[in-house]
């Protein structure tokens, strides 16, 4: 089971970081992928990292913004987020893949419950 954690209500420009633990099993093994939804939008790929943590993808928009990250004490991955938009308002899931890397959500075998991210002044 995974959880993701750290969302909240945040001012545009402002920051928020998110970590998705896992219970059951650890992510050491798995590819993680963060993914967002937004109202009344299809579920989006953020970003992605590898079971070494050594290699990351974004999507264009994110990047420079956004930064994923293994935290190799608390065994989490982290999606730091920055200069937020009101555009970034949405539900940030987190999901693990046994195997290579992907963009696609149907690929991942184990999702988070989301945690809501809203940016607004």
């Amino acid at each position: 089971q995974l959880q993701a954690s750290g969302g909240g209500l945040v001012q545009p420009g402002g920051s928020l970081r998110l970590s998705c633990a896992a219970s059951g099993f650890t992510l050491d093994y798995y590819t993680i992928g963060w993914f967002r939804q937004a109202p009344g939008k299809e579920r989006e790929w953020l970003s992605c990292i590898s079971r070494s943590g050594s290699n990351t993808y974004y999507l264009e928009s994110i990047k420079g913004r956004f930064t994923i990250s293994r935290d190799t004490f608390r065994k989490t991955v982290d999606l730091q987020m920055n200069s937020l938009k009101p555009e970034d308002t949405a539900v940030y899931y987190c999901a693990a893949r046994r195997f290579s890397m992907s963009k696609a959500d149907y690929d991942y075998d184990y999702w988070g419950q989301g945690t809501l991210v809203t940016v607004s002044s």
